[in-house]
């Protein structure tokens, strides 16, 4: 499914949640890295510059801005412990920024918004290998299932908004996230920030390192800032709605496409 072409004009990319993990290696990667292109402003929101639950705060920050481009990974996420007990909360709150978001941006004329989804958005019973046909096949984990819907919507959304306005909004589904600026807390936390974490408390306290749950489970990571580079590689070069899953593999030029 393909989606308009871009603007040959300079991007304005508006990045939500900016200030978080993902956010914060986009900014090293556009500053440091020198990611951004002549002429290009890029600019990064966080909860201090709206509540974006809120759509006439939403609505203003985008007026404000004017976006060409936008890349949203603002959400209202937790460990698992927050998960379990807020489900209703993780659902609602998401489901407002998801679309507070897309329709801001379809309101100041964005070309293209690239939303972040998450693995846990692929059913609970599945096969392997995952791919992206296989989001809608069945009910995620029951763990966090507010969330993981409310991120399964995001690509609802995106094909309503093509098909209706013919607009370029896609997402990517990045393997498990880790970098610097993590959240290092072990009730709520990433795992391998929060086995670091682990670690450095057993070995402190001279305490066997206990790690939760059977090890049978299998994760794939992508760090931070390899993560940051494919999103911006997704922003300019990857034109379709349909989402794409990043891990390692795609720094490689494995893109399921």
């Amino acid at each position: 499914m393909n989606g308009q072409s871009e603007h040959a004009a300079p991007l304005r990319v508006l990045v939500t949640g900016g200030s978080g993990l993902v956010g914060r290696a986009i900014q090293h990667v556009v500053k440091e890295e020198r990611g951004a292109r002549e002429g290009e402003e890029w600019i990064f929101l966080s909860s201090k510059d709206a509540n974006l639950m809120n759509m006439e705060e939403t609505r203003a920050v985008f007026e404000k801005h004017r976006p060409t481009h936008v890349i949203h990974l603002a959400a209202m996420v937790g460990g698992l412990f927050k998960n379990l007990k807020y489900n209703l909360d993780f659902w609602r709150n998401n489901i407002y920024i998801n679309d507070n978001v897309q329709r801001a941006a379809h309101e100041v004329g964005a070309v293209k918004v690239v939303s972040c989804l998450s693995t846990c958005i692929f059913p609970d019973k599945t096969t392997y290998p995952i791919d992206e046909t296989m989001i809608h096949n069945g009910p995620p984990h029951e763990s966090n299932y507010g969330y993981a819907y409310a991120k399964r919507m995001i690509d609802v959304s995106n094909r309503a908004y093509f098909q209706q306005h013919g607009h370029c909004y896609t997402a990517v589904i990045p393997t498990n996230v880790f970098g610097p600026h993590d959240n290092f807390s072990i009730e709520d936390g990433h795992v391998l920030p929060g086995l670091i974490h682990k670690a450095y408390i057993a070995q402190k306290e001279g305490k066997p390192l206990v790690v939760w749950g059977s090890g049978t489970p299998r994760r794939q990571f992508i760090y931070s800032l390899d993560l940051a580079r494919l999103f911006v590689w997704v922003l300019r070069d990857y034109p379709e709605v349909d989402p794409i899953i990043l891990s390692g593999e795609s720094l490689y030029g494995t893109y399921h496409k």
